[in-house]
């Protein structure tokens, strides 16, 4: 297994390059800017995320490959409020600054720490990789399946020039930022996705995060003008709890009632196969503690055509029905010019 692990390692090597988000320190230390665990990394070793690491006081970051590369609807990512309908070009790398038990994208993220992630690289450029977005007829650029942004100098590789083709780019994130990444992607990136995962701070940690890193960074994105949706995959007996639902949708509210917040249903996946499936009664639920906290947009996801009117877009002035879900799939659309068709109200999002 060791062998296995130093041999995806040695040859991740050859995909990588000097990094922009970090400073030099005394003695060939460097510190990293790209996540919020703000890693002090000596020669020789890696930072938490175990792609960013120091070779003789030189950052050196994951560049020019991808390990994931599907073309999906924008509505999976999730996006509801954006370009509905739309396909997105979605790539990963590997690596994460965390380590769910519960983690659907694992083989990606976990990588370099579990022997089991096999998930080789594949050589591409910025330029093919739009070339290809724009033969699948996709609308926009994501990054995603593992954390986007330890990854960060890859993707505003690749944004620059999706952007200078009039794509529409994004992140899918777990939310664990810094004031140096999000002003680094942020001329290039216009969507962005937060797992909000728990709102207790013991819970975070043990996922190798920080409650208060996250939300934080949701704060900073929104007040840095990304169109940000936020998820809470909804775990039964570790964030599943009246309580901590309300406080979740609380938080999203005092920042703004018009952040989108979808509720999604766990199930068993990876090292996490004790709770059971989050039932739709659960989701429902949180929903509507969602919706009683003041937010205008509520979602239940992973159970399509099971949590009626929560997969829906709803005018939150008059109640006209805007967007007509089924799961990912986009039965209708009424919005136009970014408003309601009935009373006239702007609809917070990014429309045609």
């Amino acid at each position: 297994m060791a062998v296995a692990s130093v041999s995806l390692k040695e040859i991740l090597k050859t995909f990588t390059r000097e990094g922009e988000l970090y400073e030099k320190l005394p003695n060939h230390r460097v510190r990293c800017f790209a996540c919020g665990h703000r890693c002090v990394i000596l020669p020789g070793l890696d930072g938490i995320c175990r792609v960013r690491y120091n070779e003789g006081g030189t950052l050196y970051v994951p560049y020019g490959y991808v390990a994931a590369l599907h073309t999906d609807p924008v509505e999976k990512k999730p996006f509801f409020h954006a370009y509905p309908g739309s396909l997105a070009l979605t790539f990963g790398m590997l690596g994460c600054d965390y380590h769910c038990s519960y983690c659907q994208n694992w083989i990606t993220s976990q990588a370099l720490r579990d022997p089991r992630a096999v998930a080789p690289p594949m050589k591409i450029t910025p330029e093919e990789m739009v070339n290809m977005a724009r033969e699948h007829g996709a609308r926009l650029v994501v990054s995603s399946y593992n954390e986007p942004l330890i990854t960060s100098e890859w993707a505003v590789a690749i944004f620059k020039v999706a952007k200078s083709q009039g794509l529409v780019t994004g992140y899918v994130s777990n939310g664990n930022g810094t004031p140096e990444v999000l002003d680094y992607i942020r001329p290039w990136t216009d969507l962005y996705k937060i797992d909000l995962k728990s709102f207790r701070d013991r819970s975070y940690r043990k996922l190798g995060g920080v409650l208060q890193n996250v939300l934080d960074t949701i704060v900073m994105v929104h007040e840095r003008g990304f169109w940000m949706e936020i998820v809470t995959l909804v775990v039964p007996g570790f964030n599943d709890s009246d309580e901590e639902l309300r406080d979740m949708a609380r938080f999203i509210a005092s920042v703004s009632p018009d952040i989108p917040w979808h509720v999604t249903a766990f199930h068993k996946d990876y090292k996490m196969t004790d709770p059971d499936n989050t039932p739709v009664s659960t989701l429902i639920r949180a929903a509507e503690i969602g919706y009683s906290e003041g937010l205008h947009y509520v979602y239940a996801g992973n159970l399509p055509g099971r949590v009626g009117r929560y997969e829906n877009t709803y005018c939150h002035r008059c109640g006209t029905l805007l967007i007509e879900r089924f799961g990912f799939h986009v039965a209708r659309n009424r919005i136009r010019n970014g408003a309601c068709p009935q009373c006239g109200t702007s609809i917070p999002g990014r429309w045609e």
